[in-house]
């Protein structure tokens, strides 16, 4: 299924490049780019979403206790906790969060004014509707990006998260925007992922499906998408490592799993974002790897709407071919969205 995909995905691109358009232009979702999109602002900069088989609470970088999430720190954002009917422990470590805007840079050292810039400038929970929320933050305090990441929860238990950015002025020194998002695992049985990909540095290896794990915290921590286009560059001494040390392996699909106590955790994207995974064995604490994505924007304009959209499932693993199955099927039709 996912070499169908990838060949799929190739024409995609091609007719991306035809438009003429930024192909990382924002999709126009959220309430950032979007006048009419309704909503109210969240009291407790908390919210409890369920549907289907499903439970989440998303948080604002605020405390964010509530029931679900007694022991969460202030400044970790995104889904604090995500349970599940067959496993409703949290799959993230209590104490942090699952796709957590965690970063902004732009591969210099600027970034030691404030590594964790989005955890420490103050956001806004927006609810749209009972599936639905929105984190806004206002341009932020050293780097002046606006943005909006909508967490959608879909009937079927799979969330969908669009983020939308803004660059208000040109901080950004090497043409270039650099975002992370970080996932901090509770105790899963194998700290590894799984992709389809293969080594970027022999020309002509055939893809596979592989199970990489990071020898250690910034080795071999982030795996581009094949074929990628733009240099990204970084300045000697870049404190963010799991940002800049490749692995020698590039994805060929753009999607990867892990498996935690018996469960699937599976984050998808559309191939025109390009995408890079990146991983820790040790992000959450000994034993808590980080499933992690980066997501960079060459090309910036002061005052452009940027996007990407990607979305999250979790579900019982009960083989390597039905993971690979059901993922590619949500895969497929994220893709075929655009």
């Amino acid at each position: 299924m996912y070499a169908r995909l990838y060949s799929c995905l190739l024409g995609l691109c091609s007719l991306l490049l035809l438009t003429g358009a930024h192909p990382l232009t924002a999709p126009g979702v959220t309430s950032l780019t979007n006048p009419d999109v309704e909503y109210s602002v969240s009291t407790t900069g908390t919210a409890e979403l369920t549907a289907g088989e499903t439970t989440i609470v998303v948080v604002d970088n605020g405390p964010g206790t509530t029931e679900l999430t007694p022991a969460h720190k202030r400044g970790y954002n995104g889904i604090a906790y995500w349970g599940h009917d067959q496993q409703k422990a949290n799959l993230f470590v209590p104490t942090y969060a699952g796709l957590n805007y965690e970063h902004i840079h732009d591969g210099t050292l600027k970034v030691n004014r404030e590594r964790f810039e989005p955890r420490q400038n103050p956001m806004q929970l927006r609810i749209i509707n009972d599936r639905t929320v929105e984190l806004y933050q206002p341009p932020t305090l050293n780097w002046k990006l606006e943005s909006c990441g909508r967490y959608e929860l879909m009937a079927d238990g799979t969330v969908e998260y669009t983020f939308e950015c803004v660059p208000k002025a040109a901080t950004f020194s090497q043409n270039y925007i650099g975002l992370f998002w970080a996932s901090y695992i509770r105790s899963p049985e194998k700290v590894g992922i799984n992709f389809w990909g293969r080594n970027g540095d022999q020309f002509g290896t055939q893809p596979e499906w592989l199970e990489l794990i990071s020898p250690k915290h910034g080795v071999s921590s982030t795996h581009p998408p094949a074929d990628y286009k733009h240099t990204i560059a970084f300045d000697e001494g870049f404190p963010l490592t799991l940002a800049n040390h490749p692995s020698g392996y590039v994805h060929m699909a753009p999607g990867y799993y892990g498996v935690s106590h018996g469960m699937a955790f599976v984050q998808m994207f559309r191939q025109r974002d390009q995408i890079w995974f990146a991983q820790s064995p040790t992000g959450g604490g000994n034993g808590n790897p980080a499933w992690d994505f980066q997501w960079f924007i060459p090309d910036y304009k002061v005052g452009e709407a940027y996007g990407f959209v990607m979305r999250a499932a979790y579900f019982p693993h009960e083989s390597h071919e039905k993971t690979v199955e059901r993922a590619g099927l949500i895969m497929e039709e994220l893709n075929e969205e655009e």
